[in-house]
């Protein structure tokens, strides 16, 4: 039986699904994929414009593309 404790505890980066050949990440699975970086760094690049996620959709979505393009000119 599953106790309350245990639903509360808040979800870790090895708890999130992590799939490298998706097209796009939601924010957690973008942070670890930019290399285990906190939700926080992960919107402060968003707010200078250093990654741009699709709002097209309800969720920020990160493509792939766009991540490895900002890897890339680090």
């Amino acid at each position: 039986m599953i106790t309350t404790k245990e639903k509360k505890r808040r979800k870790t980066q090895d708890d999130i699904p992590f799939d490298a050949n998706a097209g796009a990440f939601k924010i957690r699975p973008a942070c670890v994929y930019l290399g285990n970086i906190s939700e926080i760094s992960l919107r402060r690049l968003m707010k200078k414009g250093e990654i741009t996620p699709n709002k097209k959709l309800r969720h920020l979505l990160f493509p792939k593309v766009e991540l490895d393009r900002f890897l890339a000119a680090k």
